[in-house]
């Protein structure tokens, strides 16, 4: 069972082990409890894409996203590809005024690389390199990316401006409260299942999507206790983006379960612990509450093969 891999990489062994969770109602007050007994807030949706059935906790509070919205500019990206406005392989020049601090490799190489889009995306997801986010902004457009997003409903979301740079337009009165943007658990996730649909109408795309989703590099929250920590496998069973702030911590994931996919939709804020460390206690606590919601919706744990990573619905083409 996962929850024994669990405990042999040395994860803490909830009680889960000795009290089987039966049913929804069981798994419900199972996240309640622990949310509760954590020094933060916890947002959290999850929905098991096979069964339908769900687990919330303040899904529809408003949260900062951190780099969690950068998932909205992917998105926005590869509709612009699909409508022919952009191509993969087009070359996108790096510039001096888009490279700033924080994640990220770009801030440290010299002005003037040439990166295609593709792998300027790639970057902005598996390392959430912020440089490479405020040059896709630059050929994407945050107007097309908020546009998007409310044409899909999710009125709670929003993608405010460049990273770290000061913004000359006019802002949202609420942008002050939320930084580089604003979703909701639900919402997000909404936005994930989106993707997994293939809503986009293009297979091939949907598929990339999700592929460079699986590169993730950074691994210590949704799949810190579901994947082993020297997996071999390029591709990672778990698609996700993860967002942090000094007591912030974000991970949105699509879990390929041996079940089915799962989507977790994971939001802490006003954390008490504020390092950056991977002991970081909301990373930890995001990782026990993936397992165990991984747990309850499948005991085999994890695929061990994702044969099609897109949903029987999704467009064909």
């Amino acid at each position: 069972m996962i929850l024994v891999r669990a405990c042999m990489l040395g994860a803490l062994c909830f009680l889960l082990l000795a009290v089987p969770i039966a049913n929804a109602s069981d798994l419900q007050k199972k996240i309640e409890t622990m949310a509760a007994a954590y020094d933060g807030h916890v947002a959290l949706y999850a929905k098991n894409l096979t069964t339908g059935e769900t687990v919330a906790l303040d899904a529809e509070q408003p949260v900062q996203t951190a780099s969690v919205i950068k998932l909205a500019l992917m998105l926005q990206a590869f509709e612009q590809i699909r409508d022919g406005k952009l191509k993969l392989p087009q070359p996108l020049t790096l510039t001096k005024a888009n490279q700033v601090a924080g994640s990220g490799i770009l801030t440290q190489l010299d002005p003037g690389l040439t990166l295609t889009l593709k792998d300027t995306i790639t970057l902005m997801i598996t390392l959430s390199d912020n440089s490479a986010t405020n040059m896709l902004i630059d050929v994407v457009g945050l107007r097309p990316t908020n546009e998007m997003v409310a044409r899909m409903g999710l009125k709670n979301t929003y993608f405010y401006k460049k990273v770290f740079v000061p913004t000359t337009e006019p802002m949202p009165a609420d942008q002050k409260e939320f930084g580089l943007g604003k979703t909701t658990a639900e919402e997000m996730a909404k936005l994930l299942e989106s993707i997994y649909r293939c809503d986009l109408g293009d297979r091939e795309l949907c598929t990339q999507m999700i592929t460079i989703m699986r590169k993730q590099q950074y691994r210590a929250m949704i799949p810190r206790y579901l994947v082993a920590p020297d997996s071999s496998d390029p591709l990672s069973p778990i698609a996700d983006k993860i967002g942090m702030l000094d007591a912030v911590r974000n991970d949105v994931a699509l879990v390929y379960t041996a079940r089915g996919p799962v989507i977790l939709s994971i939001f802490t804020y006003d954390n008490s612990d504020k390092s950056w460390t991977p002991e970081n206690r909301a990373e930890i606590l995001i990782g026990h509450l993936a397992q165990t919601i991984i747990a309850a919706w499948s005991q085999e744990g994890l695929a061990a093969k994702i044969p099609d990573p897109l949903g029987l619905s999704a467009a064909k083409p």
